[in-house]
């Protein structure tokens, strides 16, 4: 997908659109942002973001579009508008490489996806004991900082 300019006007339409970081950094990902701007422009930001977006780089944007961010709805509006219908699934999130659920699954579905890759984590997780891990810790603490350093 090809670079969305940076103006005066596309910079204030990313401040709206993804409002929690510097629209510089917004603009830098077109395919993250335009996965924002499908679930919170307006249609008004959506029209003067069509100007720099050819169908072909929107569908590129849906194709690439980063798990989590486009919710259902906006999800099949876009691919529907892209001529996509039915939508295809939607991004799927990995967490311990255990799939999370997202869209239309039950909650039940998405706790047992959760739990799945929960468990799955903490299997992969090195066994150490707590006591020696606070054991070392205390006495790397004492050898930089406690007395007789050079500090």
């Amino acid at each position: 997908m090809k670079a969305i300019p940076i103006t005066v006007q596309t910079l204030a339409v990313a401040r709206r659109i993804v409002w929690f970081e510097p629209p510089e950094k917004a603009l830098a990902e077109p395919v993250r942002f335009m996965a924002y701007a499908m679930t919170y422009a307006l249609p008004e930001d959506m029209r003067f973001i069509r100007k720099f977006v050819s169908d072909e780089d929107f569908r590129e944007a849906l194709d690439h579009a980063p798990a989590g961010i486009i919710d259902p709805r906006s999800w099949a509006y876009w691919n529907s508008k892209m001529g996509r219908y039915p939508a295809p699934p939607q991004p799927v999130r990995n967490f311990g490489g255990v799939e999370y659920a997202s869209g239309n699954s039950s909650v039940e579905a998405q706790q047992r996806y959760g739990v799945r890759a929960w468990l799955k984590m903490r299997q992969a997780l090195p066994t150490e004991d707590p006591e020696e891990v606070g054991r070392r810790a205390v006495e790397k603490w004492r050898a930089e900082y406690g007395p007789g350093s050079n500090d």
